[in-house]
């Protein structure tokens, strides 16, 4: 297996384009444009190996035909006709080589943002699109808090160590809620210095890790007493299940 790094390349205001390279080649996940893509591959020498998208969305997808004018290779995604340029529809629990890369990547539906969402699994790695954020998790747009909560409970159970690669940069926000919602949470406000240090230095606040999401995160964090609480007071009644918590939080979060 050839050696790599995993490198953030921007685009619109905080969607971050994950480019798996090594010296030749890179693979690209959810490049919802495909400029800075086609950029970077002309500035670093390197050759388009394959596209991974996690979900439908404009803004992970959007620049694949561009992309794939620019340089063909395969597409790897969800079975959802949305995404026309998928070659290769993976089902969950999948397996398939990376291409160029060898890594085993295994395929896990994760559907609450959107249907037919997927994350890939492997090399410690994991790109998970828009449903598990650092600090936080994504809208609800397709799916019911009840998937959500399935889908966040699936990736909580990956190795501690795993390195998670999420969509976006909305850190800061989202511990900014997440101290809202789990006041007595000690571990939040350094994790917040150390975010906001970051990004004072324009620097990505990702990856984060499976570890940290569990010891931080109050949507995987459903069941601690501390989130227990303040999702019960907001709803004026005592809940006891954690589905009905993060329904809860997650309409407060639409708004915070």
């Amino acid at each position: 297996m050839a050696a790599y790094e995993v490198v953030a390349l921007r685009a619109f205001a905080d969607n971050y384009i994950w480019t798996i390279r090594d010296g030749s080649h890179a693979v690209v996940v959810d490049p919802g444009e495909a400029q800075p893509v086609i950029d970077y591959l002309k500035r670093e020498k390197l050759t388009l190996a394959a596209i991974l998208n996690t979900h439908h969305h404009a803004d992970h997808v959007g620049g694949n035909a561009a992309l794939l004018a620019y340089a063909p290779a395969p597409v790897f995604g969800p079975r959802d006709e949305r995404i026309p340029e998928v070659s290769v529809r993976l089902a969950d629990g999948q397996h398939f080589q990376l291409p160029h890369f060898d890594i085993d990547m295994e395929t896990l539906e994760i559907p609450a943002h959107t249907r037919s969402h997927i994350a890939f699994v492997g090399g410690g790695m994991l790109f998970c699109g828009d449903t598990l954020f650092a600090a936080g998790c994504g809208r609800l747009f397709e799916g019911t808090p009840r998937q959500m909560h399935d889908s966040l409970t699936r990736l909580a159970r990956l190795p501690d160590d795993t390195r998670v690669y999420c969509g976006h940069e909305y850190t800061l926000s989202n511990i900014k809620f997440a101290r809202a919602a789990e006041p007595d949470n000690t571990l939040l406000p350094a994790l917040e210095a150390r975010m906001q240090a970051l990004r004072e230095k324009d620097l990505p606040t990702l990856p984060t890790t499976i570890a940290q999401e569990k010891a931080t995160n109050p949507f995987v964090r459903v069941n601690a007493p501390g989130v227990i609480k303040t999702a019960s007071a907001r709803a004026g009644k005592t809940l006891s299940d954690p589905v009905s918590v993060l329904a809860e939080i997650r309409d407060w979060k639409n708004n915070f």
